[in-house]
């Protein structure tokens, strides 16, 4: 390795000595955000003169605040963190990867994670019960038998895999766990022989990974290719980013909580536009934000569009190390490293050189809801009521219905009217929210008053709690919250992310059959950080976030159409109104409550044995062995086919002939749209095939849960109940138009008749194309289906790096340009031009039309670093480091 800027030190913390690499070491350093300084001290650490030259250090080191990135560097985080439903086709690829290598004559075993790699397994628990204290186990027997072959290859891949973990299901949500317990902050490990310290970092196969800004650790999320690749030892290449800083003032005021100032900053930086740019947190109000409020607002980066939302390392940070159960040495550690590389903010006043400067005085926070679709469209409290009537009368006209009355049936013997707006799911749920003690312990608080008056929750809403993690639910039942809660029908359903991606599990089927049977509009309200149609459930149209404490008004009133501050939510025991003031607790209760009952034993406990898992974990039988043994019978895990044939030397780039178009989509298109999610239905041609496999309609399970099967993936893919293809108006769903016989069917039958005529394929999108969540099936399914290139509008970041990792190639319109505007419509041949082996940075598309007139425009090459080129002239990333190592 090189140290061209002699930057190599020792740092002594806690009786022991580290070598570091000091960032002070390269000029202009110290005005640097902390951001960059944590990837100045990546590459000092990775110098090799060949990834990381003399010239990358100096150009970060020198960084142009205000020019727009266009100089690339190779990032290599210190760690991965996956959650099953990502994770799962991950370690299946890597199994694949051994079995490739092997065909190339090269060695499995260097298919091997390089980097410590954790997975938790959390997305896979469904609500299925509720409303009672059996709810969690039945809903955890029920994850286990619809999950055993997923968790038995889980468990052959933590023997099979060095430096590889598996957190059991039923233990909390991965980027919660990952905030209270996986998270280092700063790395103290054996490196070659020598003790080194370094900063924390990391991807993770999850969006919301950027949960772990709050607590100062770099982290964000990448498709699972992606994260493949730096468990391989690849870096991760990105241009030096532009960093926008948001100064916060102020102070939160009364009936505001951390929920409703994260709504408002992802409203802001929507509308400033931070997509690809790091963000970070800085001011005299962030010394006074606790860390829950602080991962809170980390969390929803994806949300705001930016890469991460960072806070400093400071006085908060170490405490919160305590708080957690940390040891002394660890603590120790992260304030003497932090401090000596100038990334400790003491007293709240440091401040960089940003791109842009943002200020937001928390003062300002009125509380909110957002919804009904996006959670950039932020409702304040007070406008609920007529916005909610506004969306209603939009959604209904887009449908072509008008008004319908409420329907009146039958739940537990008493009968009840529901009508458009009911709310029909109201959720506790969400790592955004569930690691923020202040909003739980405030939920717990409504619930023990509204508990106290004698509210109940309308029989129609189907409430659940799904907390973060176990710590949840220490502190409630030892604040005594939990039975209030419990009274309200709050029991807890899971430890795991549930109704925030879809797994909120069936509706009562009197509310099913009302809502059917009215062609209702019902409502959601849920404290999670996606509200996407047709995400929360198929039967609700209509999805707000909010707070927990939020989410429990909503429940008690069971509509959507009142006013929180002048309506009643309902009546008491004596039949006496019952406002939101009467129940909502003040800052000073919230804060006494924390104080009180939020300790050290509670994380202590939680975490003593956390890789044991329960009963149902420790029972489970995996096999043994290096190179899995494929069941062809499986329904769940099945060899992928990306590396069938696979060469040593790859196929040149060819420009792309006489393509047809698969899709013409609008505006944000997001990955739920493109990425199997949800519950697999009997007629779509998922479910076709696996009733063909001999699986039963109630054994399905969901798209997550078969992640691993690319089977049933790939049939599901563009199948989202509320896609709009414009190639086919007046439908939703997964349906085309075949070309040119203009034959209706579905987005999978239509892919497979085109491969079958040896025909390729495209399709054409809109603006912010694959925003949403890091899904690599978004990728995936696309690429299985055929697609050779998708020509959008522009493309959120995550999204359009999976699609070269997977070797589509993603062009974008001109400015001012779009399907629209260019007469586009899909029943055109489509023609690629010359790629110029990866490197082109301009292309010409001809369109040609039946009558075999044409449309010639040119698109933007959106192959945006020397790196990604390779992994495009490759046939994607996991080809290109299977090549590497193979020859290695």
């Amino acid at each position: 390795m090189h140290d061209s800027f002699k930057s190599k030190a020792r740092l002594d913390a806690a009786g022991k000595s580290y070598e570091i690499f000091r960032v002070d070491a390269v000029p202009n350093s110290a005005r640097l955000p902390f951001s960059l300084k944590i990837l100045l001290e990546n590459l000092l650490r990775y110098e090799d003169g060949v990834t990381v030259k003399r010239a990358d250090i100096a150009a970060l080191a020198n960084w142009d605040a205000k020019a727009e990135p266009d100089r690339e560097i190779q990032y290599r985080p210190a760690r991965v963190l996956m959650q099953d439903f990502t994770g799962v086709p991950a370690v299946v690829d890597l199994a694949a990867m051994r079995d490739a290598m092997s065909a190339l004559g090269g060695d499995p075993n260097k298919i091997n994670p390089l980097q410590p790699a954790e997975l938790v397994i959390d997305h896979s628990v469904q609500v299925d019960n509720y409303g009672s204290d059996s709810a969690l186990e039945l809903n955890a027997q029920l994850e286990f038998s619809r999950n055993r072959e997923r968790y038995r290859f889980l468990k052959w891949g933590q023997q099979a895999f060095d430096d590889f973990k598996v957190v059991p299901p039923d233990t909390g949500i991965v980027h919660q766990v990952n905030v209270e317990y996986l998270a280092r902050v700063v790395f103290g490990r054996e490196v070659n022989g020598v003790l080194q310290a370094y900063p924390d970092t990391l991807v993770g196969t999850d969006s919301h990974t950027t949960m772990i800004n709050g607590v100062g650790v770099l982290g964000w999320g990448v498709g699972g290719i992606e994260a493949e690749a730096s468990m391989l030892g690849q870096p991760v290449s990105m241009l030096i980013p532009q960093v926008v800083g948001v100064k916060l003032s102020g102070r939160l005021p009364e009936g505001a909580t951390a929920t409703d100032l994260v709504l408002t900053i992802v409203e802001q930086l929507r509308q400033h536009g931070v997509v690809g740019k790091l963000v970070e947190f800085y001011g005299p109000a962030v010394k006074s934000l606790p860390m829950g409020d602080r991962t809170t607002i980390a969390n929803m980066a994806p949300e705001y569009g930016a890469t991460c939302g960072l806070f400093p390392i400071d006085d908060e940070t170490l405490d919160f190390m305590r708080l957690t159960g940390r040891s002394d040495e660890q603590v120790a550690l992260v304030e003497a490293y932090a401090k000596a590389q100038g990334m400790f903010d003491a007293d709240g006043t440091f401040e960089a050189d940003f791109s842009e400067t943002l200020e937001l005085d928390i003062g300002s926070i009125v509380p909110s809801l957002a919804g009904p679709k996006r959670p950039q469209d932020r409702v304040p409290l007070t406008e609920i009521k007529a916005s909610f009537a506004g969306a209603l009368k939009t959604q209904n006209a887009e449908r072509g219905v008008d008004d319908r009355p409420a329907v009146t049936t039958e739940i537990d013997g008493e009968q009840v009217a529901i009508g458009d707006g009911a709310v029909v799911i109201a959720a506790i749920t969400s790592c955004t929210n569930t690691s923020n003690p202040t909003v739980m312990l405030g939920a717990g608080l409504v619930a023990k008053k509204a508990a106290a008056l004698g509210l109940k929750v309308p029989a129609w809403v189907k409430t659940s709690l799904g907390p973060g993690s176990m710590v949840v639910t220490r502190y409630l039942e030892a604040a005594g919250l939990m039975d209030p809660l419990k009274q309200l029908g709050f029991h807890v359903v899971g430890y795991g992310c549930t109704t925030c991606i879809g797994n909120s599990g069936p509706l009562r089927p009197e509310v099913s059959k009302a809502i059917s049977d009215g062609d209702l509009t019902v409502a959601s309200v849920l404290s999670g950080n996606r509200n996407f149609e047709g995400r929360v459930h198929p039967e609700v149209r209509m999805n707000y976030l909010a707070s927990p404490p939020l989410v429990v008004i909503y429940a008690l009133a069971g509509r959507m159409g009142f006013d929180p501050y002048n309506d009643p939510i309902a009546d008491d025991a004596d039949g006496n109104p019952v406002f939101m003031r009467d129940i909502w607790p003040t800052q000073a209760e919230v804060a006494d409550t924390v104080s009180s009952f939020l300790g050290q034993d509670d994380f202590r406990s939680t975490y003593a044995d956390v890789f044991a898992g329960d009963a149902h974990w420790q029972k489970l039988e995996a096999p043994a062995g290096k190179v899995f043994d494929w069941d062809p019978s499986s329904t769940y895990i099945q060899e992928p086919p990306y590396f069938q044939g696979i060469q040593m030397e790859p196929e040149p780039v060819q420009p792309i002939r006489d393509a047809r178009c698969l899709a013409v989509l609008g505006d944000s298109v997001t990955t739920d749209h493109i990425s199997p999610a949800g519950s697999i239905k009997a007629d779509s041609p998922a479910g076709h095939y696996l009733v063909e496999q001999g699986v039963a309609p109630g054994d399905f399970n969901s798209y997550g849960s078969r992640r691993g099967n690319h089977q049933v993936m790939m049939r599901g893919t563009f199948a989202n109940i509320r896609l709009r293809n414009r190639m086919a108006p007046g439908t939703e769903g997964g349906v085309t138009l075949h070309q040119p016989s203009g034959e209706q069917e579905s987005i999978y039958d239509a892919a497979m008749r085109y491969q079958a005529e040896g025909v390729p394929v495209v399709v054409i999108a809109g603006k912010e194309y694959g925003s949403g969540s890091s899904r690599d099936w978004a990728a995936k399914g696309p690429r299985l289906l055929g697609v050779r290139a998708v020509i959008a509008e522009s493309y959120e970041r995550i999204h359009r790096t999976n699609l070269v990792c997977m070797g589509i190639l993603p062009l974008q319109f001109q400015p001012g340009e779009s399907a629209e505007s260019l007469g586009l419509t899909g029943s055109e041949l489509f023609s690629i031009g010359d790629l110029e082996d990866g490197n082109a940075k301009q292309v010409e598309v001809t369109a040609t039309h039946a009558d075999g007139s044409e449309v010639r425009f040119q698109a933007k090459v959106r192959i945006d670093t020397p790196n990604e080129a390779d992994y495009y002239r490759n046939g994607g990333i996991l080809h290109y480091v299977l090549r590497r190592l193979a020859v290695a």
